[in-house]
């Protein structure tokens, strides 16, 4: 695990695209993450909603992740929520924390925001990164987002923590297609 202090996001600017752009997860993990590419396709068409960020380790590009803020969940006004919607960590760069505080500050985002409680989806299987979520914290809700599994993490319970443990599995991928399809 990384010992920095200098982990920040950065918005996704003119001067930092091609870097972004440049984020690969490992091979057998593309099945279960977008590309950047289709995630600042997503980002552009979904406007305030959508919370593009490259992650850097001092001047260094390790992932990228996007949240959502506000999605109509169900297309019909009944639920309003946010979260994380893709997370990609370099192929390279995995298992040093960067997951961890990728995850740290979409939630800390959401708070920021008004929220109580965290979303993510992801798909299920090997190479997946359900033990990764659920390591943080995020526990599954009973619900499916096309054939994704979603989670949610409380984030307003007294002393919350992401992970009593300290240990969290070194997977960093997040949800294809969602939040809830793109919000159809």
């Amino acid at each position: 695990m990384t010992t920095s202090t200098t982990l920040r996001l950065e918005e996704i600017t003119p001067a930092n695209i091609e870097a972004a752009l440049a984020v690969r997860v490992r091979p057998e993990q593309e099945f279960a993450v977008d590309p950047v590419v289709k995630s600042l396709a997503e980002a552009y068409v979904h406007g305030e909603k959508a919370w593009p960020r490259l992650i850097l380790d001092g001047d260094r590009p390790v992932g990228f992740l996007m949240g959502f803020f506000g999605i109509d969940w169900y297309d019909d006004g009944s639920a309003l929520r946010s979260g994380l919607w893709r997370l990609n960590i370099a192929a390279g760069e995995q298992g040093r924390g960067y997951g961890r505080f990728a995850v740290e500050s979409v939630a800390a985002e959401v708070r920021r925001r008004g929220g109580q409680e965290c979303f993510v989806t992801w798909h299920p299987g090997e190479n997946g990164p359900e033990n990764f979520y659920l390591g943080l914290g995020f526990r599954p809700n009973g619900e499916k987002a096309e054939e994704e599994t979603v989670g949610v993490l409380e984030l307003d319970r007294p002393g919350f923590s992401p992970s009593p443990s300290g240990t969290v599995p070194a997977w960093s991928g997040s949800a294809a297609s969602s939040p809830a399809a793109a919000a159809r």
